[in-house]
């Protein structure tokens, strides 16, 4: 008898919502497949092959991401024939452009294309190496393209034009001279490129890299840890990538809002501030044209003592606030607070308010 919205993976019924996709109702169930190029969030396109799966009845081997699923639909994700397809896939990725200096890749342990050969057990050498077509561009402050690892999947044209909505980059070319590039095919400095580094994030190989990753840890060589984002109020979740108690990178979280993932230019990459040698970490207090340090207690008193003194002599209202947007509601609340119930002035003002 037939059953509506019941799709067989592996021998188990698993329900599903018209529209779903095999790898979306396999993945909900925890159901493994495979993928270099599927993105969350994006339109499937199926360019990778990866996640090849047999359906019952049909003539070949079906991408599970672009195939939607369907009553009584039987599915198998696991057989000689699709890891045999799957092997061929991966060989023939490495083939194309220098995908064998994992010794030295900053990708390295990180790598979606090196985790599924060790996983698929490849040897290379069976197929012909091509050598890549574009050279290794690094013309910007923040970004290197190493198109000899790029494997055209679009993850990064995906992330670029869905995720972020900054359409700097696409598909340029044909066949087996396509590339991914910005409008007219220039540098990313000279593009549309706004140097969010959402491409970085989501490259599975090592086709694009941060420009200082060569003297930073690799990611796997680091521990994660969670925190926010300082830059505005937003509230962005990121992960401080840590080794040797310094931040080696900074990567957006994505499975918590508000950003899910995605940052700018400055959540990214701008964290050499933290271990900066000219970084302040304790208070300094002007004395005869010198600053000398001081205890928080010390500042903080002078602070209370100097505008304590300036309300007695001028009145509440000769004192003002001034607070920011790059701060979260929570601190502005603190501030005007601060200032209606102790210095008792309502001179608050906020900087986007023009």
């Amino acid at each position: 008898m037939n059953k509506p919205n019941i799709i067989v993976i592996n021998g188990q019924e698993y329900l599903f919502t018209p529209g779903e996709t095999i790898l979306t109702v396999a993945r909900r169930n925890n159901v493994d497949i495979p993928t270099l190029c599927h993105m969350k969030n994006a339109t499937p396109t199926g360019a990778c092959r990866m996640c090849v799966v047999e359906v019952q009845g049909a003539r070949s081997l079906m991408a599970a991401c672009t195939v939607p699923a369907g009553p009584n639909m039987v599915v198998r994700t696991e057989s000689e024939l699709i890891a045999k397809a799957r092997r061929m896939i991966i060989e023939l990725m490495l083939t194309s452009g220098n995908h064998e200096d994992c010794l030295v890749c900053p990708a390295t342990g990180d790598c979606r294309l090196q985790e599924l050969a060790y996983k698929y057990q490849i040897k290379a050498g069976r197929f012909p190496k091509t050598k890549s077509r574009y050279d290794l561009e690094a013309v910007n402050p923040f970004i290197i393209r190493n198109f000899s690892k790029c494997l055209a999947c679009g993850r990064c044209v995906q992330a670029c034009n869905e995720v972020q909505v900054n359409t700097a980059i696409d598909f340029g070319y044909r066949g087996a001279r396509t590339k991914i590039i910005t409008k007219g095919d220039r540098t990313l400095k000279d593009s549309d490129c706004v140097f969010c580094g959402e491409c970085i994030q989501v490259c599975p190989v090592g086709a694009l890299i941060p420009k200082d990753a060569y003297k930073k840890a690799r990611i796997c060589d680091t521990k994660s840890v969670r925190s926010t984002c300082t830059y505005c109020g937003v509230g962005c979740q990121v992960n401080l990538h840590v080794k040797n108690n310094e931040v080696q990178h900074i990567t957006g979280r994505g499975d918590a809002a508000p950003n899910f993932g995605s940052l700018c230019v400055k959540g990214r990459f701008g964290f050499d501030f933290i271990a900066a040698k000219e970084r302040l970490k304790t208070p300094l207090i002007k004395e005869n044209g010198a600053f000398r340090e001081a205890s928080w207690d010390e500042a903080i008193g002078l602070v209370a003592e100097r505008l304590s003194a300036i309300k007695a002599k001028h009145g509440a209202d000769s004192l003002g606030v001034l607070t920011s947007a790059r701060i979260s509601n929570e601190e502005n609340y603190v501030v005007q607070k601060f200032a209606r119930a102790v210095l008792k002035t309502n001179n608050v003002d906020h900087c986007a308010r023009l």
